[in-house]
């Protein structure tokens, strides 16, 4: 047992770690029981605010500075950052009255507290009022100073190491508090920002789709003009070879039949050839219209010129017309295709026509177009006297026919299968044959080979 080194007795001061300098050993016994209450008590407060996470620092602040001015029986307890340092964490400062009141706003505050927390703001590392009774001690992050927690105590003596080593407790709590807000809040802000590229990388990607989707569409249509450019050249000069080789021909062939015509009237039993030779000029000079016609449809400006199948086809069925009433009908939303594509259909179905009004003794024909998802289907239907099943076997002969003559159904279903397509005979509903083209979409028309190419080659000659 310890005991005074001068009268032998037990030494209570060592024993209690209480020193008194009336030697009240009771009544130091108890301040000092009071005041590590008031430290637990402080804890406590401390770690029911640490829980609260959805409420943000400010409450674990709220809880930091009333434990410490009940720790002080403080006046005035001030919590406050230094300018420049946490720059992101809010709120800047607290300050709580002696009745618990708290505020962070400063307009209302005394003078004196106001100097206080001025000096702490201003990164001061004594009291703006040395005898004036402030506490004060500072919050460190990471061994800097950061702020400071102040209390004006009213302690009946001086607050003790005890005492001050809670509050350094406190404010380092609440420096830990506040760093983690800054924190948060800076994570916060490139979240947001993060998001906001985000939206905006996604709009630039919808843009940049759409200015996709608008170059590939003009430069389809750019394609399609340049075909179409490249066939009005090539109708341009077929005009001009009509116009100056074959149109002369049968001009000839006219005259020379009326010259015959003529001899013939003059001569007995020629009733029979002279009959024949005036068909025959008539014919002739049906061919001679038919021709004008094609070169003046040949000759058209380009901007008069049709673009789409169904008016590629409706312009077809309109040279039939004076001899066969033909309805064109359409059906789904029109695909443009590429330009030798609509060339190719129309003029499969322009063959088909020709076919209706020369051999089948009809008088009405129906054009039907109907484009689906993944196939385009043409059909031609006439009220005639034809037989699909003979017409199949007329395509059959045909396909082995080398003498260039009596081609027409062979024609059709060499344009249709160059597209990929198929033809087919039906019996129609008008009571004739209804011819049936079916083209798959989209329509991949093959390449073909440029006159320079074939006269490379030495030929074949096409046809």
């Amino acid at each position: 047992m310890s005991t005074d080194p001068v009268s032998g007795a037990p030494d209570l001061a060592t024993l209690t770690g209480i020193r008194s300098g009336k030697r009240s050993y009771y009544r130091a016994l108890l301040r000092s029981d009071e005041r590590l209450q008031h430290a637990v008590r402080a804890m406590d407060s401390i770690s029911r605010a640490l829980v609260r996470t959805v409420e943000g620092p400010r409450g674990l602040l709220e809880e930091v500075l009333r434990a410490a001015a009940t720790h002080l029986a403080a006046e005035w307890a001030i919590l406050a950052l230094s300018d420049g340092h946490v720059a992101g964490a809010r709120p800047r400062f607290l300050v709580v009255d002696a009745h618990g009141t708290l505020t962070d706003d400063d307009a209302d505050l005394p003078a004196h507290v106001r100097r206080e927390l001025g000096a702490i703001r201003a990164g001061h590392a004594t009291s703006s009022d040395d005898g004036g009774g402030w506490v004060r001690v500072p919050m460190h992050l990471e061994g800097r100073p950061v702020g400071s927690l102040v209390g004006l105590h009213g302690l009946a003596v001086d607050p003790e190491p005890s005492d001050l080593s809670v509050l350094r407790i406190l404010a380092n709590q609440a420096a830990v508090s506040l760093h983690t807000s800054e924190q948060h809040q800076a994570g916060m802000a490139l979240h947001r920002r993060a998001q906001q590229l985000y939206d905006e990388a996604t709009s630039q990607a919808r843009d940049l789709e759409q200015r996709t989707r608008e170059l590939r569409h003009t430069e389809q249509r750019l394609t399609v003009a340049l075909q179409r450019e490249l066939l009005d050249a090539e109708r341009h000069r077929i005009a001009r070879e009509l116009h100056d080789s074959v149109t002369q021909y049968v001009l000839a062939a006219g005259m020379a039949l009326e010259v015959a015509r003529g001899d013939l009237e003059t001569m007995d039993d020629a009733a029979e050839v002279l009959e024949r030779v005036v068909t025959a000029k008539q014919l002739s000079q049906e061919a001679v219209d038919q021709l004008r016609r094609a070169i003046y449809s040949l000759h058209r400006d380009p901007r008069e010129t049709v673009s789409t199948l169904p008016e590629l086809v409706a312009d077809v069925a309109e040279h039939h017309r004076p001899q066969l009433k033909v309805q064109v009908r359409v059906q789904g939303e029109v695909e443009p295709l590429p330009a030798d594509g609509d060339h190719e259909i129309a003029r499969a179905v322009g063959e088909a026509l020709f076919n209706v009004a020369t051999h089948a003794d009809a008088t009405r024909a129906v054009v039907r177009l109907r484009y689906s998802a993944d196939e385009l289907y043409a059909s031609v239907a006439d009220d005639g006297g034809g037989d699909p099943t003979r017409m199949s076997r007329v395509l059959r002969l045909q396909r082995s026919d080398t003498s260039g003559r009596h081609r027409g159904l062979a024609n059709i279903e060499c344009r249709i299968v160059q597209l990929g397509g198929r033809i087919a005979f039906r019996r129609a509903r008008l009571g004739g044959v209804r011819v049936e083209m079916r083209v798959p979409l989209p329509v991949v028309v093959p390449e073909r080979d440029t006159l320079a190419d074939l006269l490379d080659r030495g030929g074949p000659w096409p046809r």
